[in-house]
């Protein structure tokens, strides 16, 4: 092979090599599994109020994805408001739901109408379902007091069952 041609075959495996990293997806936050410590994820409130993911370390933390069209999210909203009222006085215990695809102003309208007094907020950016790795919803998480994910439920569930505050209670319990 001349001189020319390895010049050329070498500007063209360049040219390639460039391309192959210049293709490469914009690195986002991982997606967590369960026994994963979560990443960090900012949330808005109705009030426009700002609260990140790593403000509640040193809670157990109950989040619940969910949508007004969605019915067995609507089917569940009861059993989380009544666990959401079992366990709200322990400063301990935090409950994070966050819309889905939703209007947040439809979704606070729904709220009133059926007395649900759970914190809602939305995520601007989508991380917090990259990082869930939402598939649909009703998705809920429990993550413990540090930060790791310890129950990933997919679909809907009785959140004040008896099964469900034992393991709530477990998790609070944990130093």
């Amino acid at each position: 092979m001349n001189r020319k041609a390895k010049v050329l075959l070498s500007i063209i495996i360049a040219a390639v090599a460039a391309s192959l990293v210049m293709m490469q997806p914009p690195r986002t936050a991982k997606q967590s599994f369960v026994g994963s410590v979560i990443s960090d994820f900012e949330l808005v409130g109705p009030e426009n109020n700002r609260m990140r993911l790593s403000d509640l370390r040193g809670s157990v933390v109950f989040v619940n994805f969910w949508a007004t069209w969605c019915a067995s999210c609507i089917d569940e909203l009861p059993s989380i408001e009544r666990m959401y009222r079992q366990l709200s006085d322990n400063a301990s215990f935090r409950v994070v739901t966050i819309l889905y695809k939703d209007d947040l102003d439809r979704a606070l309208k729904m709220m009133k109408q059926y007395g649900f007094t759970f914190p809602v907020y939305v995520n601007e950016d989508d991380s917090a379902a990259r990082i869930f790795g939402i598939t649909g919803v009703p998705e809920t998480f429990l993550i413990d007091k540090r930060g790791t994910l310890r129950n990933k439920v997919i679909g809907p569930a009785e959140w004040d069952s008896p099964r469900a505050l034992e393991i709530m209670h477990a998790l609070l319990h944990e130093s």
